[in-house]
């Protein structure tokens, strides 16, 4: 998880907006009673969100965090990995499909593929799950869907097939990138760009990564309390967490529970530590005033009113208004009412005064590539030109926000993503046609682990590495006058 989903700016490709959300999970769920209505119902609600997901353009945390709350801890838990387990492996499970029913994937009703690609998902990626419960909760749902009514049989058929044994890789010695992007279900030019980026063992690594669930973080506001406090007061409440390794704030958790006591009264706040990093790499001191110039969804715009105290003070800027009011609603739950919140354009224009701030903070909309785990549709709806698009983008926004930092101040410069065109290259850019500027070689964060903050300054995860999104951040100081 990132900060939570909305949509953060001109051309963003993924939508962050402020729905609650799912729990990181594994395949351990009970199903003694598959048969039964119940055992049908939470593949009749994975099947409405694939759908949508994937015939409408929705988005998959968005209509989870809507529907999980209905549901029981176990339903919520298989309907999570049936959704985004069945999007990150769409790829490698339309290759087997098309073997199997010996016909192209566009030769298939979409109504019947996506009941066919939550089935064999089961069988190929869930041991508890029995082939039986699979294959006839599957059929199930083809005979209650109109438009797959007739073809449950093919879908019986099909399934029963797939449960003789899985359908073998093509050649991985004859087209290794076609291997790569059927072994890991990411699309071919992505995988390319992967191993040009990365080399074939990382590559493979980040997209492995990539295909499995994201660890449930939480950051304590420790506005409110010490953290072994917050802590306790967490862990009484029935919730299951560990203290994280990367950020003070951070806590790991299974679950999430938003009818908790401690989330109304502001204890803490769904937000994934690589994000939560990235706040406290801006480092401002306490009582200051810090800009942020890109604030919604709230997530990094709060953990700075902490980091500044009450008497400092954060300016929240957002092209998107419904992101404000998010921001605005999760301040208000936090008790930070030392936030000014405004609808701003920063692409356009910036309404600060030019050198007013010492710290400004510039998390950019960005491809997300970082955050596939969390979002794995982002995989198939990504087109090359999406880099270069958001590129020119952030380095608009870049320059905007920079004209408000005054000298010897700092900007952040942030992307939840691992494409080099939206993260080292527009701060190269940057600094080579901004004399004034520089990247911060040594910030002030001493703390994080090895390997984060690389020589020269910058800041990258990745989902491979620690379990952490993949973020690239720099600090960039404006260099006083002589």
């Amino acid at each position: 998880m990132t900060d939570s989903t909305q949509s953060r700016g001109p051309g963003s490709i993924i939508r962050r907006r402020p729905a609650k959300p799912a729990a990181a999970t594994t395949e351990k769920h009970p199903l003694s009673n598959d048969k039964t209505d119940a055992g049908i119902e939470s593949r009749r609600t994975a099947l409405g969100i694939l759908t949508r997901v994937n015939q409408h353009s929705a988005f998959a945390d968005v209509l989870l965090g809507a529907r999980l709350p209905d549901l029981d801890g176990a339903d919520r838990a298989l309907v999570t990995r049936l959704v985004l387990g069945a999007i990150a492996w769409r790829g490698r499970l339309d290759y087997e499909i098309e073997r199997l029913a010996s016909r192209a994937i566009d030769e298939i009703d979409p109504a019947v593929l996506e009941i066919l690609r939550l089935g064999l998902f089961q069988l190929r990626f869930l041991d508890r799950v029995p082939a039986y419960a699979a294959v006839d909760t599957s059929v199930g749902l083809a005979r209650e869907t109109k438009a797959a009514r007739n073809a449950s049989g093919f879908v019986n058929a099909i399934l029963r097939k797939a449960t003789r044994g899985a359908v073998e890789l093509p050649d991985r010695s004859a087209n290794e990138i076609r291997w790569l992007a059927i072994r890991w279900s990411h699309p071919a030019w992505l995988v390319e760009k992967f191993v040009n980026r990365f080399g074939v063992v990382d590559a493979e690594s980040i997209m492995a990564a990539n295909n499995e669930a994201a660890p449930t973080a939480i950051r304590l506001n420790l506005a409110r309390g010490a953290r072994d406090e917050i802590a306790a007061r967490i862990r009484n409440e029935g919730m299951d967490i560990a203290l994280g390794a990367m950020a003070e704030t951070a806590v790991v958790t299974g679950a999430l529970r938003f009818d908790s006591e401690s989330f109304r009264a502001g204890l803490w706040h769904p937000q994934s530590e690589a994000s939560q990093m990235v706040s406290r790499l801006l480092a401002p001191s306490a009582g200051a005033e810090v800009a942020d110039v890109a604030a919604a969804p709230g997530g990094k715009a709060t953990h700075l009113a902490e980091l500044v105290g009450p008497r400092g003070r954060v300016i929240a800027l957002d092209a998107n208004l419904a992101g404000l009011r998010n921001a605005r609603a999760i301040a208000k739950r936090l008790g930070h009412d030392n936030i000014r919140f405004a609808r701003a354009d920063i692409t356009k224009e910036i309404p600060l005064r030019p050198a007013s701030f010492d710290f400004i903070l510039l998390d950019a909309p960005c491809t997300g590539t970082g955050t596939m785990r969390e979002h794995p549709e982002i995989r198939w709806r990504l087109k090359p030109d999406d880099f270069p698009r958001m590129a020119r983008i952030q380095s608009a926004m870049l320059a905007k926000a920079a004209q408000v930092v005054r000298s010897g101040g700092a900007i952040v410069y942030s992307v939840c993503s691992l494409a080099p065109e939206e993260g080292i290259e527009v701060v190269r850019e940057f600094v080579a046609t901004h004399a004034d500027f520089a990247i911060d070689a040594n910030p002030p964060v001493c703390d994080f682990p090895a390997g984060v903050v690389r020589e020269g300054g910058t800041f990258a995860t990745r989902p491979d590495r620690g379990g952490l999104d993949g973020f690239f951040a720099a600090r960039i100081v404006r260099i006083r006058k002589p």
